[in-house]
């Protein structure tokens, strides 16, 4: 009997050691598998989130240089336009001179030798005032035989001439004036129109 008794217990002992050694049957380690879980899944969302932030951060910087760049290039153009275009209330105070110098030329025009040397004079006063103008890219619009242009032309009159195509200017009352392209003073136009019988 003593005998049996000393090899059973072996195997108690055996099969005991078994069972508390087993790593997937202890509850500590199956907490510590949660554990491990769900710590990945935060990591995981937090990255994500972060990485979220990163391209809406991006785009809030790309935008604002965007912005920058286009804010700047707003700021040249009105620098570049208020220097091409300072002169042009000089320009229209300017312009009531040359009327008057051209008026005194063709009030002078005639064969007194008398007024010779005056018309002389206002002559060379009127083309030296002309090339200062010009230097400043003021240029006269004077559109005899052209067509009527609303954007440059204004029209004092039309009158029936079958010899001319309609809409056509046919005399030019006062000059007109652009500043680097730009209208300062329209030209006053006489302009033609077809005649009543073939309207």
């Amino acid at each position: 009997m003593a005998d049996d008794k000393h090899n059973q217990e072996p195997v108690t002992e055996q099969s005991g050691a078994d069972v508390t050694e087993d790593p997937g049957m202890s509850p500590d380690g199956a907490e510590e598998s949660i554990e491990v879980s769900v710590e990945t899944g935060d990591t995981s969302d937090d990255l994500a989130a972060l990485q979220a932030e990163l391209e809406q951060a991006r785009d809030q910087a790309l935008r604002a240089q965007a912005e920058a760049q286009n804010v700047k290039r707003r700021a040249e153009q009105d620098v570049e336009k208020a220097r091409k275009y300072a002169l042009e209330r000089f320009c229209g105070e300017l312009l009531p001179v040359v009327d008057n110098l051209e008026r005194a030329l063709e009030s002078t025009a005639g064969d007194d030798d008398a007024l010779k040397p005056i018309a002389e004079g206002v002559d060379l006063t009127l083309k030296s005032l002309l090339e200062a103008l010009r230097k400043f890219q003021i240029e006269a619009v004077d559109p005899v035989g052209e067509p009527f242009d609303p954007q440059l032309h204004q029209a004092m009159s039309m009158v029936e001439n079958p010899d001319a195509e309609p809409n056509t200017v046919m005399a030019v009352m006062q000059k007109g004036y652009t500043l680097h392209g730009r209208l300062v003073r329209p030209a006053m136009v006489l302009v033609s129109k077809a005649p009543a019988g073939e309207a």
